[in-house]
Parts: structure tokens; C-alpha cells; sequence
């Protein structure tokens, strides 16, 4: 089965999209990468996305021309790239969106909300859209957030040493997935390795969301990277301010646990700043924000010991980052997600592609118990395309691995 999953994280670089020709082999997800890349947003759309997100406030006209103008480009993107890698109309599609809020109230996640309408993708590519995937997890008393450990879980399990699947997007997740001789019991809900309790999943704070916001506002926004971490390479870590933004509570908090740009965003840096009664050069600023992410990241993992760390994400080409996690870990190989066959920039697309084929095939899309939900759900709602809707009989047999092939 072809599908194409696409996806936009809370950096908003662009769309990413992936075609994976996926099919159930017993208890094993076969997956085939046809092709993967990424389509920019128009300078415009970004900009309004960007400004919806907290502490910014819109109204609900702008909320719905953003629903809009999110699905038209999601519709674009797949309707053109991903057909392209796809070799034809896909059979099904994925589509993630672009989250705009997630709602997280005392460590509770209330609501989440993902914009990119998938009427516009169905009608464009006859192909069903999967969408909507994380509701289901926060109906069940999860944190709708990282979605990951379902694909990570399948990808990384079995294997004589403890894993842990690290993305750094806008926000820093993990997965963590233990060795193969770590005892996993089935219970009546978790029947499978898919649903075993051992796997951790959770953010632990900012990756890139902090850096990017002082980029664009050094440079009046005509850039909105570090781009391979060169401005933090340039500068020196400034321990005092260090010190303050990694007071912040949501590190302290035990997982499951999420977060987003809702508390990390520029006001955020503003007010560890305004601690201070001094300023920080340019450089310095940078190298203690990206000291923050390693610090917070190494400090998450070290309860769990991994012995293999896979990187993720856009923050996967920031060398001066990559650097300060491999000395931050030494006991841990860190390397990218690439050592095990997808492409930094693919991995969350290849995640929404694959929870999609989860849905079509009635198997739950997240770990049981892994983001704090009661149950493992299926994921997402299915828009018609221009056919008649004809879902296959459920699988029976829940994975227990996934197995990436060339």
C-alpha cells in the first residue's frame, strides 16, 4: 500500500512529505521509503502562522482562513511532491497539519488543535486523508504528544541495548526503548511489543523554538535558523542565564509530559534576560540557548542509561548541537536517524504515514500507557476521496516490529 505522509512541526520550515510503500507481514511492518523532501511555505502563510502562535492572539475568522490557507498548501504539497515520490496517486494519505495550540493546564493536556483542513488533500489527489491524529490520545487521558513512540517503539525495539529516538524540532522529544532483555509484561491492553509499558516517550523542553525566535529577531528576520550552529559556536554559554531559564519547572516534571511554543517562545528568553542586570552579547545568547537544549535533553535521558541515541529533526544539522550532545552523553552513541535508513528531515512524515496505514488497517496508533492514556487508540479521523470509501478487515495481529527495507 502507498501512502504519503506529511507534516509541518512547530518551527514551520516548510511541509515535509514521505511515500512509503507499507505492508503487514505477520507481526511486522514492512516499510519501503520511495522518496521524501520538503515543500516551503509561502512567506506570507508562514509569517500568519507563526504570529497565531501563543501569545499571540487571533480571532476565529483567522482561525478558520488558516484552516484554509494550511489545507490548500498541505493539498499542494501532496498533490505535487508527494504523488511525484509516490509514482501516482497514493492510496492513502496522512496528513498531520500544522499544530497551532495544545492546551496543557497544570501538566494536563485539555485539547490540541491542528489546522490544515483534509477536504482540500482529498479533493486534490482522490487519495483518503488520515488526519486529526492526536485527539484520540488526549480523549483517553493522554498527552496527545510525542506521537513518535509508536513508530519508534516498532523501529528501535529488540535490540541489545537501550534506545532512545531523539527529534529536535521547534520542541525536543524522546522515545526511549529498552534492551530486548528487558522485561515487558502483557497485559489484556497492551497484548504486544507495540503496547509495552517500558517504552518512554515525552518532550523535555526547547530545541529549536528558542534559538530560531533569536535568530529572526537579531537579524530582523532575514534569517530564521542558527544555521549549523555557527552563531552558538561563535559565542560562549553564559552560566547565569543558563541557570535561569533551566529553573523553570517543566523540567522537573516526571513523564508522560508535552509542551510547545505555548510557554517556550521569545518572552520566554525576555524574562530570563530581564533577570539579569547586564547584557548578553549576540553570540552568548545563542550558545546558552543551545546549551539549554543539550543540558535539558542529557539530564532527561540519563535516568534511562541508553547506549544508542538516534537524531531527528531539523536540529539534526546544527553541528554545534550534535557536538554538545555526544559530549554531554558519552556513554551513548549519538547518531542520526540516517544510520537507520531515514533521512533527518523524513522521520515525522514517515510517522504520519505510517499511523495512517495503522488506522486504514483498524490497529491502534499510539503505545499504551506511553503518553499517560488509559488505552492505545486508533489515530485520526478518514476524509473520503473521490471514490467509494472501502476499508480492509482489521488486522488481527498487532506489530511488534517495524523493518525499514531498501
Amino acid at each position: 500500500m502507498i501512502v504519503v505522509g506529511a507534516g509541518s512541526g512547530t518551527s514551520v520550515d516548510g511541509i515535509d512529505v514521505a511515500a512509503l510503500d507499507l505492508r503487514l507481514d505477520g507481526d511486522v511492518v514492512r516499510a519501503r521509503l520511495l522518496g521524501s523532501g520538503t515543500v516551503p511555505f509561502e512567506p506570507g502563510l508562514r509569517a500568519d502562522v507563526l504570529a497565531a502562535f501563543p501569545p499571540g492572539r487571533i480571532g476565529m475568522q483567522e482561525v478558520c482562513r488558516l484552516d484554509t490557507r494550511l489545507g490548500q498548501a498541505f493539498a499542494g504539497a501532496v498533490g505535487t511532491l508527494g504523488v511525484e515520490l509516490a509514482g501516482a496517486s497514493p492510496d492513502l494519505v496522512a496528513s498531520h497539519g500544522q499544530t497551532l495550540f495544545h492546551d496543557v493546564v497544570d501538566g494536563e493536556v485539555r485539547g490540541t488543535l491542528q489546522l490544515g483542513q483534509p477536504a482540500w488533500v482529498a479533493e486534490r489527489t482522490g487519495a483518503p486523508v488520515v488526519s486529526d491524529l492526536r485527539v484520540a490520545d488526549v480523549a483517553a487521558g493522554g498527552q496527545g504528544a510525542p506521537l513518535a513512540s509508536t513508530w519508534d517503539a516498532l523501529w528501535l525495539g529488540g535490540r541489545g541495548h537501550t534506545c532512545a529516538a531523539l527529534n529536535l524540532g521547534g520542541i525536543a522529544n524522546v522515545t526511549v526503548v529498552p534492551a530486548a532483555d528487558t522485561p515487558t509484561p502483557a497485559t489484556p491492553e497492551s497484548p504486544a511489543a507495540l503496547a509495552a509499558p517500558a517504552v518512554r516517550a515525552f518532550d523535555t523542553g526547547p530545541a529549536n523554538a528558542l534559538v530560531d525566535a533569536v535568530v529572526a529577531r537579531q537579524t530582523g528576520g532575514r534569517r530564521t535558523y542558527d544555521a549549523d550552529g555557527a552563531g552558538a559556536a561563535a559565542g560562549r554559554v553564559d552560566d547565569e542565564l543558563l541557570a535561569l531559564l533551566l529553573a523553570d519547572d517543566y523540567y522537573a516534571l516526571p513523564p508522560p509530559k508535552t509542551t510547545g511554543k505555548e510557554r517556550f517562545h521569545l518572552a520566554h528568553v525576555d524574562a530570563a534576560l530581564a533577570g539579569l542586570a547586564r547584557e548578553v552579547p549576540p553570540a552568548d545568547l545563542l550558545a546558552t540557548l543551545t546549551e539549554l537544549t543539550v543540558r535539558t535533553v542529557a539530564e532527561a535521558l540519563a535516568p534511562f542509561a541508553p547506549g544508542e541515541v538516534v537524531v531527528s529533526g531539523g536540529g539534526a544539522h546544527n553541528t554545534t548541537l550534535l557536538g554538545g550532545l555526544t559530549r554531554a552523553l558519552p556513554d551513548a552513541h549519538v547518531v542520526t536517524s540516517e544510520a537507520h535508513g531515514i533521512p533527518v528531515d523524513a522521520k515525522e512524515a514517515c510517522l504520519f504515514a505510517l499511523l495512517g496505514f495503522l488506522t486504514w488497517h483498524g490497529l491502534p496508533g499510539t503505545v499504551a500507557g506511553v503518553t499517560g492514556a488509559r488505552h492505545a487508540r486508533l489515530a485520526g479521523r478518514i476524509t473520503p476521496g473521490h471514490g467509494a470509501l472501502r476499508l480492509p478487515e482489521p488486522a488481527i495481529t498487532v506489530p511488534s516490529r517495524l523493518e525499514v527495507v531498501a
